[in-house]
């Protein structure tokens, strides 16, 4: 099992304080007192949105889900915030939000991310923070993260800087608290990363065993001078924390800690600033990733146990960290192991699970310790996986890495050139250009109309005019993304073609388009030569150049592909529309056709100022004229459009700019009267002479709305051969019947026919009983039709093909539930016995339904709301509700024997 198999007996509940009458002096959550745990997650994406369109594209390696960050999420983030802990047989005893114990930091792209996703599970994040906060006085279990996973070492100062700034800003604006601690990425550290942590006000950081050079007792004055000791081979006690002075003696001339005499280095002082450190246990740490210790929670506490010190010591802290992601995604179902062991074995152990910052609260480090110069906890070599040739991250030796170092090199470069820029265009807009870019983490968090304003009103040198405004945001995205290429995922593994290395380029060339649009410069040709010293181990891409040339300038986009996106679209979202407003009186017609009408296409607002289309045989043909504004640079284009369907998957379209009503009135006059004609070749022709030779099909749409679309244009015909499929299938049942009673092998076109067939009639059953779920009658007509076609599709082996048909009974049922739950409308015997059957009929169809929602819906009601049914019932001696509640709760897998022990 993943959950531990030691229970306590039903109804017993077991908490992390569970003597209540703890006093101050042994109460270890406020006095430092026998063994703590801390268990870290580093939950982290890195940034997956295309750069033009602010959002993530379908990722089809991570099929059946949308793209990697959903896949992960419903293998992880989710399981995670509602983690099951279950009995012998399988039941829910308890749901556990996982991050009320974990010690954590959730990247603020990802976060970003999974609040517009799943809220819920956003919303249980910062619940689980605050939750740890109250139970550890003050404080909680999320610390902050640089923002964008950058290599600090290897950063410049300002950069250092910005990603602390930002990363500070949004933990502050999610969490409502500064953060304590801060994540470095990779725990790449040097000492001038520790210089701008101690200057931002960052209490302390988490690092690898490895990362340690020397250790001693703080001096003291029976001791003022403690004997140095050597741990440089992992070999640090991690059970402690330690305070880390920062060094007399930094890389950076520029250090603030210069001019400190060096005869000072060895008092240590309270005067030199300091960082307090906590190493992790290196070996637990490894085990958790690498072996099977997290599938059993009693496994886990015994390894965690392991490092417990027997020496008599009054406290000390095991603490382990490993990627969040561990849990669920990389091992799946552990993150039950873990529910279990934090609500379960270790405080059956005597163990008090705590985090970084409660545990420094309690105990003030007693030792310090030195770092080694530049280190992370994912390279041998310093840093370099992320800027060497130093092997780790290589297929087995197969390809080299010789690309990192132009890469970066390549990056840093681009870098400084916009750093020019910058400032030379900054300083005409902003009153300090570096301030303002450590801000503009403000309008990243909020970009409505009202935040930008407040926010350059703050900064700007005098009232911006509104082309000045957009250069000023352009500035700052410029900046954005010169800082988002350099994401440490792009150096990680052993290819630059790969996603990773590929999407920080991406973010490189906005960068640089940006850079063209307000300063005119043109740096790309000088980066793409830099990025031709960076060898593929791909012969199609030779180096990194090509790989831009074909990756990346491939993928950019404009206000015409936007436009054409919008066109194309327009002729399966705007037909009732369209032909409602063309049928009008006159009058009428002309006054509709004055409105505008307000799109988004992702981060653009499309304000449609006129529309009209006609349809002549097979041949549609819609012309327009559209204003685009951006949302993230208020940049815009006024744009008219053509686009002609002639008839299939083939589109002609065509985007030009506005020049005036007069034009655009000729354009509307000379294309409605090619059309005419009824030749769509006379039509592209006319539309060739207006417009130009560019033209845009429906391979340049965005590849979720091109995908959309070509489902819908490939609907008909799906019907068609549905209906074909469900003939063959009627005028041979009795042959296909008569194979499998004498059980030989079925034809194959007779076979998949059936299965085709019964698909078919099983996902339009579901779709009315969607529609009709709120009449009962209607329902139970449903549901005997999917039983009756189960039953058919069993006698006939079928395989039913039913893509959508999961999610729509998985929707039904925790809707059902729901409606149960909070509002029966006195037909409470019908609906449970509705609810019952939707869920056995998932089973028999063979539809690998998940009740987890429904799960967790039941078991948040379970003491709220069924138990004071279940009393009721009983002392009316009417119990059938009572008992058919708890039957319900038994199918979705919940334990509910404590009820049923408590009513005899």
């Amino acid at each position: 099992m993943t959950s531990a198999d030691q229970m306590p007996a039903s109804g017993s509940t077991l908490t992390l304080d569970s003597d209540p009458n703890n006093t101050k002096e042994t109460d270890p959550l406020r006095k430092a007192n026998g063994v703590y745990v801390t268990v870290h997650g580093h939950f982290y994406q890195p940034p997956r949105e295309n750069p033009y369109l602010d959002a993530i594209e379908r990722q089809p390696s991570a099929a059946p889900f949308h793209d990697w960050n959903e896949r992960i999420h419903w293998e992880c983030y989710r399981p995670n915030a509602f983690a099951r802990v279950l009995n012998d047989r399988g039941e829910v005893v308890e749901i556990v939000n996982n991050y009320e114990y974990f010690s954590f930091n959730i990247g603020p792209t990802l976060m970003s991310w999974l609040e517009r996703y799943d809220v819920e599970v956003y919303q249980r994040i910062l619940e689980a923070d605050a939750k740890s906060s109250q139970r550890l006085h003050g404080h909680g279990n999320a610390i902050a993260q640089v923002y964008n996973h950058i290599i600090m070492p290897l950063a410049n100062e300002r950069d250092k800087y910005t990603q602390i700034r930002w990363g500070k800003e949004d933990f502050r604006s999610r969490f409502g608290r500064n953060p304590e601690g801060m994540w470095l990425a990779e725990t790449g550290v040097d000492y001038a990363t520790l210089e701008t942590l101690v200057a931002e006000g960052i209490r302390f950081i988490i690092l690898a065993p490895s990362q340690a050079l020397r250790c001693r007792p703080l001096p003291t004055q029976d001791d003022p001078n403690p004997e140095w000791i050597e741990v440089g081979g992992s070999q640090i006690d991690s059970t402690r924390p330690y305070r880390c002075y920062l060094q007399p003696t930094l890389d950076s001339s520029s250090s603030t800690l210069s001019a400190i005499p060096t005869s000072r280095k060895d008092s240590r002082t309270e005067e030199l600033p300091y960082i307090d450190i906590f190493f992790y246990d290196g070996p637990i740490s490894r085990d958790m990733g690498f072996s099977d210790v997290v599938y059993n929670s009693t496994h886990f506490a015994g390894r965690i146990g392991s490092a417990v010190r027997g020496d008599h010591r009054p406290t000390q802290l095991i603490s382990v960290a490993t990627d969040g992601e561990t849990f669920g995604h990389h091992k799946k179902g552990t993150e039950k192991t873990l529910a279990y062991a934090f609500t379960r074995e270790f405080p059956q152990q005597s163990w008090t699970v705590t985090n970084f910052a409660h545990y420094l609260s309690l105990n003030s480090p007693s030792w310090e310790v030195e770092l080694k110069s530049v280190t992370a906890w994912s390279c041998a070599h310093g840093v370099g996986r992320w800027e060497d040739d130093c092997g780790c991250g290589g297929e087995g030796s197969v390809w080299h890495q010789k690309w990192r170092r132009p890469l970066r090199n390549a990056l840093n470069w681009l870098r400084d050139q916009l750093t020019e820029v910058y400032e030379e265009h900054g300083r005409q807009l902003f009153r300090d250009p570096w301030q303002a870019r450590d801000e503009y983490i403000q309008v990243m968090r909020d970009r409505s109309a009202g935040n930008v304003n407040r926010f350059l009103s703050r900064h700007q040198t005098h009232k911006l005019t509104a082309a000045e405004q957009v250069d000023a945001l352009r500035l700052l995205e410029m900046q954005r993304h010169a800082l988002l290429m350099f994401t440490s995922c792009g150096w990680f593994f052993e290819e630059i073609s790969r996603p990773e290395g590929t999407q920080i380029l991406r973010y490189a060339a906005r960068a640089l388009e940006l850079a063209g649009d307000v300063a005119g410069v043109q740096l790309e040709k000088g980066f793409v030569k830099r990025l031709g010293l960076a060898p593929s181990n791909v012969d199609d891409f030779k180096h990194g150049g090509e790989i831009y040339r074909q990756l990346v300038l491939t993928a950019q986009l404009g206000f015409k592909q936007v436009a054409a996106h919008y066109a194309i679209t327009s002729l399966f979202s705007n037909h009732k529309l369209v032909e409602t407003r063309n049928s009008l009186p006159r009058k009428d017609a002309a006054d509709k056709q004055s409105q505008r009408y307000h799109k988004k296409v992702y981060c653009y607002a499309a304000n449609e100022l006129d529309y009209q289309l006609q349809r002549m045989g097979s041949l549609t043909l819609a012309v327009g004229n559209l204003k685009l504004v951006s949302e993230i640079t208020w940049e815009s284009e006024h744009l008219v459009f053509a686009v002609l369907h002639l008839g299939g998957w083939d589109f002609h379209c065509c985007i030009q700019q506005f020049t005036g009503r007069r034009d655009y009135s000729q354009i509307k006059e000379k294309l409605f009267g090619a059309l005419q004609q009824a030749s769509a070749a006379h039509t592209i022709l006319v539309m060739t002479q207006l417009f130009g030779e560019e033209a845009f099909s429906l391979q340049n749409l965005f590849a979720e709305e091109r995908h959309r679309i070509m489902q819908l244009l490939s609907q008909e015909t799906l019907t068609r051969l549905g209906q074909l499929y469900t003939q063959a299938y009627r005028d041979n049942y009795g042959v296909l019947m008569a194979f499998h009673r004498d059980e030989i092998a079925v034809p194959q076109e007779l076979q998949v026919a059936a299965d085709i067939a019964l698909g078919h009639r099983c996902l339009i059953t579901l779709r009315w009983l969607e529609q009709d779920i709120a009449d009962p009658q209607k329902s139970w007509n449903h549901i005997l039709e999917l039983e009756a076609i189960a039953t058919e599709a069993k006698h006939l082996r079928c395989r039913l093909n039913i893509p959508d048909g999961k999610q729509m009974l998985e929707q039904l049922i925790a809707r059902s539930l729901w409606q149960l739950l909070h509002d029966a409308n006195g037909s409470f015997n019908a609906d449970i016995q509705l609810l019952e059957r939707l869920i056995d009929v998932g089973d028999q169809l063979n539809i690998d339904i998940s009740l987890q929602r429904s799960q967790e819906l039941y078991f948040s009601c379970l003491h709220s709301q069924i138990a004071p049914v279940c009393v009721i019932s009983f002392e009316n001696e009417r119990d059938n509700q009572c008992l058919q509640l708890l039957k319900l709760g038994k199918k979705l897998a919940v334990d509910v024997s404590m009820i049923s022990n408590q009513l005899g």
